[in-house]
């Protein structure tokens, strides 16, 4: 029976991604209770992927600031079409850590958005093959090209990035309030600040989430990292950064960090505009 099952599950594995079977795995917990949530954010992260890493590939490919104004009605687009998840591992451990969500919609969030980049990469290959059409790239460093032999460089980027998105995102959601447009002029500073944060940190691609890094490298090379200084750069120093942020927010406006109230705090609390989930 086990042999049966190894090589069933062996057989299908060489026709999906590597990992996108163990990210399933989440689908069932609390009988399929999050199954929605998965969804949600496996359609997401396509959705992003395609509407935001297509400009100066797919479109506009000799003309920046054309690409860039693509880019960010595509973060605008996604977020709209996809229901707004979160579609970044770094954002929903942030959210977790503020209250926003508990522990395993965090992990399927994670899960989620894992298996849309899983699978984004590879099928949108597949498209640009048939309509011979630009590849689509994705984030990578490379530290034995450059003086960033440890990777710290590239962590630090990606730290910092991912720290001011942690607070652009908290900004534009639930301190500012713009009224009837309230949405859609948040989500344009959000892509703006996007690609503010892409071209100022670029060391690591740069990701400023975690899925980016990791489902391109599976993409690229093949198969799951294996170098320790991927998950440094890409996973522990954007979870970092981000955590830095929703401390610093939590100080800010007094609500609650990982279930305890700070001995510091608030500094300001009104009112929040939404309590929504958000990243792009």
């Amino acid at each position: 029976m086990f042999s049966l099952l190894s090589s069933l599950i062996g057989n299908i594995s060489d026709f999906v991604p590597p990992g996108l079977i163990l990210t399933l795995l989440v689908v069932p917990i609390s009988n399929f209770k999050y199954w929605n949530i998965y969804k949600n954010e496996f359609i997401g992260t396509l959705l992003m992927i395609g509407l935001t890493f297509s400009p100066g590939k797919w479109i506009f490919a000799d003309s920046l600031y054309l690409a860039w104004a693509a880019h960010s009605i595509g973060v605008v687009a996604a977020d709209k079409l996809g229901g707004g998840q979160n579609v970044n591992p770094a954002m929903s451990v942030a959210m977790w850590s503020l209250g926003k969500c508990d522990y395993t919609e965090m992990y399927v969030r994670i899960a989620g958005a894992m298996g849309g980049g899983l699978v984004a990469f590879p099928l949108f290959k597949a498209l640009t093959d048939v309509l011979g059409w630009t590849a689509l790239g994705g984030p990578e460093f490379h530290p034995e090209k450059g003086n960033d032999e440890d990777g710290s460089m590239a962590a630090s980027s990606e730290f910092f990035a991912t720290m001011l998105l942690g607070f652009l995102v908290y900004i534009v959601n639930w301190e500012l309030n713009f009224g009837k447009y309230h949405y859609w002029i948040k989500q344009t500073l959000t892509s703006w600040g996007i690609r503010a944060l892409i071209e100022t940190f670029p060391t690591a691609g740069p990701a400023i989430n975690p899925m980016l890094g990791t489902s391109w490298a599976v993409f690229a090379s093949g198969g799951i990292p294996t170098d320790f200084r991927h998950y440094f750069v890409y996973w522990v120093a954007s979870i970092m950064g981000v955590l830095v942020s929703a401390f610093l927010y939590a100080v800010y406006d007094g609500c609650k960090f990982f279930g305890m109230t700070l001995p510091i705090g608030p500094i300001h609390g009104p009112k929040k505009v939404s309590s929504e989930k958000k990243e792009s």
